[in-house]
């Protein structure tokens, strides 16, 4: 197993932002520990939900890249949020940031309303699986 931490952002403390293993010969399957809307320097620039959504999604494709993959290998997401009806009035500008970065990969996906994150300003929390293939 590889630890997958993108070389520009500050140390995690008791956890991965990502992990890697190898399968069949060159395949491998990345574990994206769940990211929030905070930059890499681990400071929110926003309380916005859509926002944080576009920088939490940012980060998880940063972290694939560290692994060599991109939002194409993307096979699951769970999705924490903390108001449901934050979640269901900003949709459109959610969709709008998933798709500037994700592009049209539509994988398996959960979203749960949680009472809180660790994170207080944290208005989402997603964490990711993804699959490379060994052309990939």
């Amino acid at each position: 197993m590889k630890i997958l931490q993108p070389p520009n952002w500050t140390e995690p403390r008791g956890y991965a932002n990502g992990t890697m293993a190898e399968m069949q010969p060159g395949s491998r399957l990345i574990f994206v520990g769940g990211q929030i809307g905070w930059n890499a320097q681990q400071q929110f620039e926003t309380d916005n939900l859509a926002e944080q959504v576009g920088q939490t999604l940012r980060n998880i494709v940063d972290v694939l890249k560290e692994g060599g993959a991109g939002p194409e290998h993307i096979t699951r997401m769970t999705w924490y949020v903390v108001d449901k009806q934050e979640y269901t009035s900003q949709l459109r500008e959610i969709g709008q940031h998933y798709r500037a970065t994700i592009g049209r990969n539509f994988p398996a996906m959960t979203a749960i309303e949680v009472a809180a994150l660790i994170e207080d300003r944290a208005r989402v929390e997603i964490e990711v699986t993804a699959v490379v293939p060994p052309a990939a």
